[in-house]
């Protein structure tokens, strides 16, 4: 039942699109509430949180956003952080060999295999640290794309944020199909798993505090500025475009 429902949002990534170089929001009105429903979750949680957060690991923001790995800080949000990236890897060598790399799918098979040791289950990086080895970031949306499905029309999703049809679609197959640990694990782990992420996540947005104040905060349409940028973006991560350049490399 999972995998047929998996298998018709993936059917239906990429229903509705665009010309090369616009953006295809037929869902504007519905998704411009999600943003105002996001926008005021961070106002008023994420925020203050990651502020916290901040202050607490010592952690400084990398100079480029949004690449990996993401130099973490001393305090138990670097930590769990780190654990819960490491879990995500075994999914990322899946990815790799559906879209035919085998080098990426090779060096995040051997960080993941050095720091689930060394690194004392992931919550270290030895990896990283000592043998050179960074995480290869991909998911199942950018399987899709090189598997020659159109990234379909932009949404925003309730608290996960900017996305498409297609990666929509990606990121419940990442959830319930590829995960090659989703069997060996038992349920108290998976959940630590889960939460783990989801700290990783509060990490990222205290690194990049002053990056989405300035977008969510500051700009006179918001909404309109985050489609912008994470649709560049994300052109950018998956190579669509030979001209287009990272937003976020400044």
């Amino acid at each position: 039942m999972r995998l047929a429902g998996a298998i018709l949002l993936v059917s239906l990534a990429g229903c509705a699109s665009a010309p090369p170089g616009e953006i295809a929001d037929p869902y504007e009105p519905m998704n411009r509430q999600v943003h105002a429903f996001n926008k005021s979750l961070d106002a008023n949680l994420l925020r203050p949180v990651a502020r916290m957060a901040r202050r607490g690991d010592g952690a400084k923001a990398p100079a480029e956003p949004w690449t990996k790995p993401y130099p973490q800080g001393p305090g138990a949000i670097g930590i769990v952080g780190n654990f819960g990236s490491n879990l995500s890897l075994p999914g990322k060598v899946v990815n790799s060999l559906l879209q035919g790399r085998p080098q990426p799918a090779w060096q995040n098979t051997a960080r993941f295999l050095v720091n689930s040791t060394l690194g004392l289950a992931g919550v270290f990086d030895p990896a990283g640290e000592e043998f050179a080895l960074t995480e290869v970031d991909t998911d199942f949306g950018e399987t899709l794309h090189v598997w020659g499905v159109p990234s379909g029309a932009y949404l925003e999703l309730p608290v996960l944020g900017p996305s498409t049809e297609r990666d929509l679609a990606g990121k419940i197959v990442d959830f319930v199909l590829i995960d090659p640990l989703d069997n060996l694990l038992t349920d108290e782990q998976k959940l630590a798993g889960t939460a783990a992420r989801v700290v990783s996540k509060a990490g990222e947005r205290a690194q990049f505090g002053s990056t989405v104040d300035s977008v969510l905060h500051d700009s006179a349409d918001s909404y309109a500025q985050t489609r912008l940028l994470y649709t560049q973006h994300r052109r950018y991560e998956l190579k669509q475009e030979e001209d287009v350049i990272d937003p976020y490399a400044d």
